[in-house]
């Protein structure tokens, strides 16, 4: 007898097995039980018949409560109307603990109550699909970049400066100074690009956003690239490349948790290359004529993010964005200084902004001149601007928001149920 997961027990049929694992749910009809159960890796059907146990199991089986913890002993057999094919004619289990008044049972939940009890809620099927989700794009993502040679370099959570405005920062007292939460790692970023050519960072975030949308989160996770002598259009490509393999990585790997959050497939099949590319400007004109109210300058709100990205059945990168309304490292355009070289990419379906990037400004002067526009503390940049003391040369670079991509992919109207333990402005706990 081998002690084996769910996911295995397609190898093992007609064989006596061990499962470990937890009741997802339970009930009789007559002298036959049927049981659910979950182990982590997979669900299975477990059966058993009064007359081909002792009675002592049967009164047991009755015991069983949602999410009790339990090892059941049987045998597999082939069964097409199983979940997953197959199912166990159970001989015995032994119960670890039996649960009592698992708050979260079939009936409808209001999403409070839920997040209020996440650290539950995290074992549904439906919640457990996107997780697993989450778990193939974060895999995707690093497989990506390391094929590619791109070298991991870990950045600080600890800041002493800001990298886009302290407007949105967490600040903390750090032994008698000031320091602040990381909103990026980009800046650091830029100096690992410089040693080893293509950098990569992926980590937690913390923007103090006093946002209550959809698709905010005051602590996320966030993928940045920075790469040595790449212009603006080669950035472009590498962050629509990392798109395209994220969802063909997702529809071969995880098409049956896509299938459990009754995703339309077909819309994730049709992201492919290369994406339209349109100027901030072109946008304008588009929304304008819309009628939406928006002049040129103003910064792209979620309902004109929307209508854009609808314009299209995958994503769109717009680009060149006016300079006043992007961070002060983006590098104007040499065509027009009233523009900057930064792209963001919409996601379809009223998704949103899922990466934002821009070719970085090189020219020393320039970046001091903006510091000072910005009014930071130029002391803080010596080191950043020691960058372009030393060998500077074109690099580019963005980031892509992992929850955002998450939210997307799995067809999810907010974005707190792609994160374990989401942190929003109302949520600290659990």
């Amino acid at each position: 007898m081998q002690n084996i997961r769910i996911n295995q027990i397609k190898d093992f049929c007609d064989n006596i097995v061990k499962i470990n694992g937890w009741v997802y749910n339970s009930r009789r009809s007559g002298k036959i039980g049927f049981l659910t159960l979950r182990d982590g890796f997979g669900l299975l059907q477990c059966i058993v018949v009064k007359n081909e146990v002792s009675e002592e199991i049967f009164e047991n089986f009755k015991k069983l409560t949602q999410e009790s913890s339990i090892s059941v002993i049987g045998k597999v057999v082939k069964n097409d109307r199983a979940n997953g094919g197959y199912e166990i004619l159970l001989e015995s289990f032994n119960i670890h603990h039996l649960s009592k008044d698992y708050p979260i049972t079939p009936k409808e939940h209001g999403t409070e109550f839920l997040m209020s009890n996440r650290h539950l809620w995290l074992r549904s099927k439906r919640q457990h699909a996107i997780l697993k989700i989450r778990h193939q794009i974060i895999k995707s993502i690093r497989d990506y970049f390391d094929m590619n040679d791109f070298t991991l370099v870990d950045t600080p959570i600890f800041t002493p400066s800001a990298a886009e405005g302290t407007s949105t920062l967490f600040k903390t007292e750090y032994f008698g100074k000031d320091a602040f939460l990381a909103q990026t790692g980009q800046l650091y970023g830029e100096a690992s690009a410089m040693s080893f050519g293509r950098h990569y960072n992926f980590g937690p975030c913390f923007r103090a956003e006093k946002s209550k949308t959809r698709r905010h989160l005051t602590e996320f996770w966030m993928v940045e690239p920075e790469i040595a002598y790449c212009e603006i259009e080669e950035d472009m490509q590498w962050a629509e490349n990392l798109l395209i393999y994220i969802i063909n990585q997702v529809l071969d790997n995880r098409l049956d948790e896509l299938n459990i959050l009754e995703r339309d497939i077909d819309v994730l099949r049709k992201v492919k290359g290369p994406f339209p590319r349109v100027s901030y400007t072109e946008c304008i004109d588009q929304l304008q004529k819309d009628g939406f109210n928006i002049q040129w300058g103003d910064d792209f709100g979620s309902p004109e993010e929307t209508h854009i990205a609808n314009q299209y059945d995958c994503p769109v990168i717009v680009h060149r964005f006016p300079s006043d309304i992007k961070a002060f490292y983006m590098k104007r355009d040499p065509e027009n200084e009233k523009v900057v070289l930064g792209m963001d990419i919409l996601a379809p379906e009223g998704y949103g902004e899922i990466v934002g990037g821009s070719e970085r400004e090189t020219d020393i002067e320039i970046l001091i001149e903006r510091i000072k526009e910005e009014k930071l503390n130029q002391s803080d940049y010596d080191w950043f601007l020691d960058l372009r003391k030393y060998g500077s040369v074109p690099h580019s670079g963005f980031g892509m928001g992992l929850e955002r991509v998450v939210a997307w992919i799995c067809g999810l109207s907010h974005i707190r149920e792609t994160i374990p333990f989401a942190r929003t402005m109302t949520r600290l706990n659990p």
